[in-house]
């Protein structure tokens, strides 16, 4: 799989992270609040689907707030669902949003 930091593009103009395969886009778009990250929703073309596109976004993401020390607020489906299978980055996640608007919150970690 390539390298998804050379991949991965943020534009914050739109509030998401984007990865461009011949003209067409997966995204993920996020909100970013003064103390966590909230990573909304995610987004692959039909054609793009199956190549990973949106586990690069996801990881992408969780490893740029582990950088940048930012807790993580997660809403996004298919984020949630990704985690199960990547706990490494359960120290970053504070609450995770179910679609029924349901919150489950974790306290922090000490480390990010």
């Amino acid at each position: 799989m390539p390298d998804s930091s050379s991949r991965v593009e943020d534009r914050p103009e739109r509030n998401r992270y984007e990865i461009d395969v011949d003209g067409q886009v997966a995204f993920l778009t996020y909100r970013r609040k003064p103390d966590h990250i909230l990573l909304a929703h995610t987004e692959v073309p039909m054609s793009l689907r199956g190549q990973g596109l949106g586990q690069e976004l996801a990881r992408h993401a969780l490893d740029e707030a582990r950088t940048t020390g930012t807790h993580v607020v997660v809403k996004c489906p298919f984020v949630t669902a990704w985690l199960r299978s990547h706990k490494e980055y359960d120290d970053l996640v504070i609450a995770r949003v179910a679609e029924s608007g349901q919150v489950d919150r974790q306290p922090p970690a000490d480390a990010k």
